[in-house]
């Protein structure tokens, strides 16, 4: 009697938790059918690709234009709307689209768009008598990839894209332009290593700030970047290139009187069609290092070395580097540096053809390119932040690797100083506003030959910048 009581005790026992189990699986299967996240959720929760950017500039510059008149003050008002999107992952793929549309409201200067090409420099035809701002009318496609990431750590890119790695010394958007550089290829970020990324890249494309697309050869990207620490990194990189002409024939190689209306240099080369594939092999280390919560140390120290690829003139041989360092102490930071991008013995200098160069020799952009007799840049550099504010000053001493040939004769090394200043006001996360000058002041009267031909001076100039720009 009690064996028949206690098997039915245990029965009953079972058959609550077989009930509970059974009472369980409709929430489990509930939750398994949520509905899917859709590719509909995918956009709805993506990312703004949007901005707009008002600009005033305004440029004096001594010297003649190619019509051989004074040159005009520049004064341009122009509009960079870009307009995005970029959706969220959906089955590891997510897509990308921007459009750019540059405007102009006052076009007093010259863009330097590709129109008249005068001592095979690019020139505006019906505004040849401004000085220039490289901001030409532009409506296009910016930027439009896919990303894939079906493979952790990993995302593979492909499509147009704007690619910015390290300081932008090589590679960069050259974003303070309104029509920004941006490339066409396939692009590889991996993150698998401890404290490691490895960017990959091979770029068919490349549209210029000029509107102009280059598409006569092939960039291939390497860079490696190991993290030392939050703040320091140690990077490897490797940049070959295959395009033959990217613009700087003359720009690289000299531009001295020739015949037929080709460009000759200094050695009796013709130079405006010269082979500018090259290959570029460097290591960085670059840091703040963090010794209290108020004082930090900065360094940098870089070296790379250039010389020609895949038929590249035979003339592409220099080194970069770059020395300094300093300390920044609360909202204050000092440092000093220097910069040299060497001579092949004034045939040729070091270039950085892919790199955004507005933030390097100074915001007057006298050297975009260098000159054959090459840089060697001496600047201090002071920033100062105050809630809202950031404060910014620079002073540069510039000088060439090799002496070079002055004006009336006799040889120089000064090309001169700059210094640029600047303040920077965030009005709410959205709305930022930027007042920026900068002055270059010629000392030695460079010129490419020798005696009176002042072909190539670095004239005195001032610029004045205004922006607002407001981001989504």
């Amino acid at each position: 009697m009690q064996s028949n009581a206690r098997f039915a005790l245990r029965q009953a026992c079972y058959g609550s938790l077989l009930g509970l189990a059974i009472a369980s699986i409709p929430t489990v299967q509930a939750e398994e059918a949520l509905p899917e996240y859709t590719f509909l959720d995918a956009i709805k929760t993506g990312k703004n690709l949007t901005s707009f950017r008002l600009r005033y500039e305004n440029v004096e510059q001594d010297g003649n234009a190619p019509t051989g008149q004074p040159l005009k003050d520049a004064n341009g008002l122009t509009l960079r709307s870009l307009i995005g999107w970029q959706t969220a992952p959906y089955h590891n793929f997510s897509f990308a689209g921007q459009i750019i549309d540059v405007s102009k409201f006052q076009d007093d200067f010259n863009d330097s768009t590709n129109g008249t090409r005068i001592n095979s420099v690019s020139n505006q035809p019906d505004k040849l008598d401004y000085a220039k701002i490289v901001d030409p009318d532009n409506t296009g496609i910016n930027q439009l990839y896919v990303d894939w990431t079906g493979i952790k750590n990993n995302r593979v890119r492909l499509g147009r894209q704007q690619i910015n790695l390290d300081n932008v010394r090589f590679i960069g958007d050259i974003a303070f332009r309104q029509v920004m550089q941006v490339f066409d290829g396939v692009t590889l970020l991996n993150k698998s290593l401890p404290d490691t990324e490895i960017y990959l890249g091979h770029i068919e494309r490349v549209k210029q700030i000029t509107t102009k697309v280059r598409s006569d050869g092939a960039l291939e990207i390497a860079n490696v970047k190991y993290r030392i620490s939050p703040t320091e990194s140690l990077v490897g990189y490797g940049y070959f290139s295959s395009f033959d002409d990217l613009g700087f024939g003359r720009a690289w190689f000299g531009n001295a009187a020739g015949t037929g209306g080709i460009a000759a240099g200094k050695n009796g080369n013709i130079n405006q069609e010269a082979d500018q594939g090259n290959k570029v092999l460097g290591v960085r280390l670059d840091g703040v290092h963090i010794f209290t919560p108020d004082w930090k140390g900065l360094y940098t120290a870089e070296y790379a070395k250039q010389t020609d690829y895949r038929g590249g003139d035979s003339r592409i041989d220099a080194h970069y580097y770059k020395l300094g360092g300093g300390a920044a102490y609360g909202n204050f930071s000092l440092r000093a540096d220097q910069e040299l991008l060497s001579s092949n013995n004034g045939r040729y200098a070091f270039q950085t053809p892919f790199g955004t160069n507005h933030l390097f020799q100074g915001w007057v952009d006298k050297f975009l390119t260098t000159p054959l007799e090459g840089i060697k840049d001496t600047f201090v550099t002071a920033t100062y932040k105050v809630g809202d504010f950031l404060f910014f000053a620079d002073y540069h001493l510039i000088k060439s690797d090799e002496h070079f040939n002055t004006v009336g004769g006799g040889f120089g090394d000064k090309y001169g100083t700059e210094w640029n200043a600047a303040v920077t006001y965030n009005v709410n996360p959205h709305l930022m506003t930027k007042l920026e000058y900068g002055k270059f002041s010629e000392k030695d009267q460079y010129t490419a030959l020798p005696g009176n031909n002042a072909g190539g001076r670095v004239r005195d100039t001032e610029k004045v910048w205004l922006t607002l720009m407001y981001t989504f």
